[in-house]
């Protein structure tokens, strides 16, 4: 499944380089198979939202939402604030409206 358009959106935002940016969205889609997870569970936007959000717009801190992730993916939501029912509401403020 292909990132959303307003990952791909915040990913150019949050990553201004575009080799960076091309970086971050081919781990993001990589995530099932890295993080050894259900790529049900590992592509859907929240989870790449979470990783987005902790990174900050620095490799670094993706790699460390990375390891987050790796330990437990429950960490990731509770860390990038995403675990509560209020979560489709984050996302909107945090990545904007969803176009075709």
């Amino acid at each position: 499944m292909p990132l959303t358009s307003r990952l791909e959106r915040r990913i150019r935002r949050d990553f201004p380089d575009p080799d960076t940016a091309a970086e971050i969205g081919r781990r993001l889609f990589a995530l099932p198979e890295t993080m050894g997870y259900s790529r049900d569970f590992f592509t859907q936007e929240r989870c790449h939202a979470a990783m987005l959000l902790l990174a900050g717009g620095s490799v670094r801190g993706f790699d460390e939402a990375q390891e987050l992730a790796a330990q437990d993916w429950r960490d990731l939501l509770v860390a990038a604030d995403l675990a509560e029912s209020d979560w489709p509401a984050r996302l909107d403020t945090e990545l904007g409206p969803e176009t075709p």
